[in-house]
């Protein structure tokens, strides 16, 4: 549950920001807009990067698979990212008929991803990975910067 517990958390924070961001899109607020897509931005991207990093490759050792549900959660960071380049672009010309568009897949593709990960992923770690290596990967992970 270690792993599940601070992951989940990640993600609601992320949800927290991008539902601000927008928010202030839709009243066409882009300075309050920017601010908070960048914070939800620099949070994705970096919840990502303690992922790829560090806790896809330590279920990857234990389990031996890299062909299974890290591939598929590796692929959808990609897309993620593609849209986060996309809606910051609606950001610098505030188009705010490109950004909700964007929003809105964006709202679905991460609460799908985020219902693997939680799911299934997590789980999975909290079940396989031993205590001691979790208990260790949380304190690197705190740690990760972008």
């Amino acid at each position: 549950m270690i792993i599940t517990a601070y992951l989940r958390e990640e993600h609601r924070e992320c949800d927290t920001l991008f539902a601000k961001a927008e928010e202030a899109a839709s009243k066409a607020d882009w300075d309050t807009a920017g601010v908070h897509f960048r914070e939800f931005a620099d949070e994705t991207l970096l919840h990502f990067k303690k992922e790829e990093e560090q806790l896809f490759p330590a279920f990857e050792a234990q389990t031996g698979n890299t062909q299974g549900p890290t591939m598929v959660m590796r692929y959808e960071h990609s897309q993620v990212r593609g849209l986060i380049e996309r809606m910051n672009d609606a950001v610098s010309t505030k188009n705010k008929d490109a950004f909700l568009s964007l929003a809105e897949s964006l709202m679905i593709l991460l609460q799908q991803h985020n219902m693997k990960e939680e799911q299934m992923l997590y789980a999975m770690c909290d079940r396989l990975i031993p205590v001691d290596t979790k208990e260790q990967l949380l304190a690197v992970m705190e740690k990760v910067s972008l």
